[in-house]
C-alpha cells in the first residue's frame, strides 16, 4: 500500500523508485549532501529538490532529521534526538547507530578553530560568493597555538587522516595534490561549519577540551 502511494507520486515526480533509492542511500551512507562537491552530488541534490516531501516523510518515519540550506545548496542529516538547526530540539531518544558521527580530541579541536577562523573571516568580510572562507595551514596552525594552546599532529600520516576526515564531513575543501604538511598548503572552509560547530559548542574553548576518549557529535558522518 504505502509502496504502490510513493510509486504513484514518483511517478508524478518524473522520479524512479531506483533513483529515489540511490537519493536515499547516499544521504543515509554518508549523512551530507553538497551540491558543489561533485557532478554526482549536484544530480542528487538537484533530484531531491523534484522530491523533496517524499525524501522528507519518509526520513521522518524513521526519526531521522534533515536540515536543508537552501543558499549553500546542502543537506545533512540528524540522528533521532540530535538538536537540528533552525528547529525546536526533538524529543530525548535513545540512538547508537551509524549516524553519529565519532570524533577525536584532534577532530574536535581543529573543528573549534575552524568554526573560529570563520567567525572572523566573516566579521572581516572575507568570504568569497558561495560563502567560502580561504585559510592557510599555516594559520590554522597558529591559531590553534594561540586559541587551545595545542598543535596539529605532527605525523604526516596523522595530519592528513584528521583533514581527510574533515572532508568526508564537507566541512572543508582542498586539493588532492596539495601537501596538507606543509604550512603553505591551503584550504576553503564551508560555511556549513557555522551549522555543524553551535555556538554552545564554542563553550568548549572556554572550559578547555576534556581529556577522555573520542567524543560522539550529534552531526552526521
Amino acid at each position: 500500500m504505502l509502496s504502490e502511494a510513493l510509486g504513484e507520486a514518483l511517478e508524478t515526480a518524473g522520479v524512479t523508485l531506483q533513483e529515489f533509492r540511490e537519493l536515499l542511500l547516499r544521504l543515509l551512507n554518508y549523512g551530507v549532501l553538497c551540491r558543489a562537491e561533485s557532478q554526482t552530488e549536484q544530480q542528487l541534490y538537484d533530484r531531491y529538490l523534484r522530491i523533496e516531501s517524499l525524501v522528507g516523510e519518509y526520513l521522518d518515519v524513521i526519526g531521522v532529521s534533515l536540515f536543508h540550506d537552501r543558499r549553500f545548496a546542502y543537506l545533512r542529516l540528524y540522528p533521532p534526538g540530535a538538536s537540528v538547526p533552525g528547529m525546536e530540539d526533538g524529543p530525548e531518544a535513545a540512538f547508537a547507530g551509524g549516524l553519529r558521527a565519532r570524533l577525536r580530541q584532534d577532530e574536535v579541536a581543529l573543528l573549534l578553530v575552524l568554526r573560529l577562523q570563520y567567525d572572523k573571516a566573516l566579521r572581516e568580510g572575507q568570504l568569497d560568493e558561495h560563502g567560502y572562507v580561504l585559510e592557510s595551514v599555516e594559520s590554522l596552525a597558529i591559531a590553534m597555538r594561540n586559541l587551545l594552546g595545542r598543535s596539529l599532529p605532527d605525523k604526516i600520516v596523522e595530519r592528513k587522516r584528521v583533514f581527510n576526515r574533515l572532508r568526508q564531513l564537507r566541512l572543508i575543501e582542498y586539493r588532492q595534490d596539495e601537501e596538507m604538511e606543509s604550512g603553505e598548503a591551503w584550504m576553503r572552509i564551508h560555511p556549513m561549519i557555522v551549522t555543524f560547530v553551535t555556538d554552545e559548542a564554542l563553550t568548549a574553548l572556554e572550559q578547555g577540551l576534556p581529556q577522555t576518549d573520542p567524543v560522539e557529535a550529534e552531526d552526521v558522518s
